[in-house]
């Protein structure tokens, strides 16, 4: 990972821009602006963008999203800020094997950490929800699991047609998950962790995945955990969600109960991902988990909230925390003034948004 330089006792940061495809181009530029102005105003620090045309319009030209180098070309920045890949005329599975699985793999980023609250003037759609009630971290295992690519078809064109889908669960990564998991529920006020699981059906990798949980919380006697079935997660999600603190679960589960999480919150719109190589040898990406959304590609009225807040978790981890929390807070003062997207029941477009969270900088931080 690049070294962040120092020009005139700031510190400069590298961040390898990839918008990809549909409003991750839109929100990606929103990004940007506000990140740029961020760094304006607070003084201390600045940004170096180095944007990569990988997409899925280039990829039906090329033939390719990433070039061979291409890994190599991301290690050279502190950081990546990443859209959105996918497009109709792609198949899905090409797009995510061609760009963001293998950046998160090679750049051993095993950890995605999706906080997800109710934002200040966002209401929840679950009657009487407040903030105090829907305030988690989950933790996604993100580099093995459901999603490590492992099987294949055979007679593919034929009556006979056979595919697997192998899910792979080893130790090692089992374990390094469960820890960083317990570690951010230490971290956090009320100290509880719930993992989630479904080894009743799933009787070989899933027992794997308890049996070094359990060892694990050994280490833990300070953090309370309990253990919920992936099916059951959902309805106590929906129905307690104030029993909920910090969730560890596999890359599929942690996916899946990701979105649901953000729509209990007000809007997939709003919700961000922080891909991290904890080791901190190579850069760690940071997304909004909304897709491409190609339906409204193209009109300005993407809800850039995600994105925002998803470039402050790229802030925090790049060590800049004061301003991470004033980004976050000029964010929630336009939610709670009404500057919405049409998702969170606002008449504002994507620009309105991102002028006002700018404009709303200069109050936090003070005008420069």
């Amino acid at each position: 990972m690049s070294s962040n330089t120092i020009h005139d006792s700031k510190r400069v940061f590298k961040i390898a821009s990839i918008p990809g495809d549909g409003i991750g181009t839109e929100i990606t530029s929103a990004a940007i602006e506000v990140l740029q102005k961020l760094a304006f105003i607070e003084g201390k620090f600045s940004f170096e963008f180095n944007h990569f045309d990988w997409s899925s319009e280039n990829y039906v030209k090329r033939g390719w999203y990433m070039p061979e180098d291409g890994m190599d070309q991301l290690k050279q920045n502190d950081a990546i800020y990443f859209g959105a890949v996918g497009w109709p005329n792609v198949p899905d599975h090409i797009s995510l094997w061609g760009l963001i699985l293998p950046i998160r793999n090679s750049l051993n980023q095993y950890v995605n950490v999706r906080p997800t609250r109710i934002l200040r003037g966002i209401t929840s759609p679950l009657a009487k929800c407040g903030p105090k009630d829907l305030d988690w971290v989950i933790v996604r295992e993100n580099s093995e699991g459901e999603y490590a690519g492992h099987g294949g078809t055979t007679h593919g064109h034929s009556s006979h047609a056979v595919a697997t889908e192998v899910s792979i669960f080893t130790r090692v990564g089992i374990e390094r998950i469960m820890r960083f998991a317990f570690e951010t529920a230490k971290s956090r006020p009320r100290r509880k962790l719930t993992m989630v699981t479904k080894s009743n059906a799933q009787r070989h990798g899933m027992v794997l995945w308890d049996s070094v949980f359990a060892e694990v919380a050994k280490e833990y006697p300070d953090v309370q955990w309990d253990k919920m079935l992936v099916d059951a997660m959902t309805v106590r999600m929906t129905l307690q969600p104030q029993t909920l603190d910090t969730i560890v679960a596999t890359n599929l589960h942690a996916d899946i109960l990701s979105d649901l999480a953000a729509a209990l919150s007000g809007s997939i719109g709003i919700a961000p991902s922080s891909n991290l190589d904890p080791t901190r040898q190579n850069p760690s990406m940071f997304e909004p988990i909304h897709g491409s959304a190609p339906d409204i590609a193209g009109k300005g009225i993407a809800n850039p909230v995600g994105a925002f807040w998803s470039a402050a978790e790229m802030v925090r981890w790049l060590g800049m925390e004061e301003a991470a929390d004033a980004l976050m807070k000029a964010i929630e003062n336009v939610t709670e003034a009404g500057i919405r997207t049409k998702d969170l029941h606002g008449s504002s477009d994507t620009k309105a948004v991102t002028e006002a969270v700018c404009k709303e900088l200069e109050s936090v931080l003070g005008s420069k």
